[in-house]
């Protein structure tokens, strides 16, 4: 087993409320690694931690308990190595597509022929070729999400955090940008971590799906998804998809009642004060 790329131990996160004097914990004790080029996804009930999960990944907060690796050197903040991919595409309206996918190398002053030339690749690999001149608001949803992502790729990150991408889109886009987000992570070989509250996202997407209980967000389980790839939608329809997914499903739906539960939020937190 090659050393994780990416690597959570004994990760705990509590936010204190200055307003109400309450410490709310997000997570505690998670442990979870991603491997080399491995595409992972994280699902679980609303308010279970994953979102903050990879802002800690990302280096945007910092842990209360515990340390994020990556390759085995400790994350204090955040850095070329991994690029973030919001649920918002938030392009600069202002700029033409080209503009928003070169923006990330114009920032760390990286902009060299060689690295315009891998961004005008990620125009071609995201399907953006010949939309160079386009601004934002003449894009489609799915373009704009897809311009997000060649912007993310164009600085060669080695891992890509991704938090609920496709949550604003339509049922339909959604499916194709599923699609073609593999298409393009088996083109990189990026390492990926993905966030998500669609259970059959997570297993079509993934190799790996770590499911994470209610607050405070803990690993519940791992599910390995044995289906071969490259995996067409249709895959979704078949037994093996659906026993997968109701797999997951199983796992999460007592940490879901047990989320919304009458006051489970406030016990949560008066349990956890001081």
């Amino acid at each position: 087993m090659p050393r994780p790329k990416l690597e959570g131990q004994d990760i705990s996160l509590v936010y204190h409320q200055a307003r109400t004097g309450l410490a709310v914990p997000a997570l505690d004790g998670v442990s979870l690694q991603v491997y080399p080029g491995e595409f992972a996804s994280i699902v679980g009930p609303s308010g279970c931690g994953k979102s903050t999960f990879l802002l800690l990944a990302d280096g945007l907060l910092r842990p209360t308990g515990g340390r994020i690796l990556l390759d085995g050197r400790e994350v204090t903040g955040p850095g070329p190595d991994r690029a973030m991919v919001f649920q918002d595409a938030s392009l600069l309206p202002w700029r033409t597509v080209w503009g928003n996918v070169r923006y990330g190398l114009e920032l760390q002053r990286r902009l060299t022929p060689e690295t315009e030339e891998r961004a005008r690749r990620l125009l071609e690999v995201t399907g953006l070729a010949g939309f160079e001149g386009a601004y934002p608001s003449e894009l489609s949803g799915g373009m704009q999400q897809r311009a997000n992502l060649a912007r993310a790729l164009a600085t060669d990150p080695e891992v890509l955090l991704m938090d609920e991408p496709f949550a604003a889109l339509d049922a339909q886009t959604r499916e194709m940008m599923q699609q073609e987000l593999l298409a393009v992570w088996q083109r990189t070989e990026k390492t990926v971590l993905f966030i998500t509250h669609q259970i059959n996202e997570a297993i079509y997407l993934s190799d790996r799906v770590f499911i994470f209980s209610a607050r405070p967000g803990r690993v519940k389980d791992v599910i390995r998804v044995d289906l071969p790839r490259p995996r067409p939608l249709s895959v979704k329809r078949t037994p093996a998809f659906l026993e997968y997914e109701d797999a997951a499903w199983k796992l999460i739906e007592d940490e879901v009642r047990r989320a919304f539960a009458p006051g489970a939020a406030a016990a949560t937190a008066m349990s956890n004060e001081g």
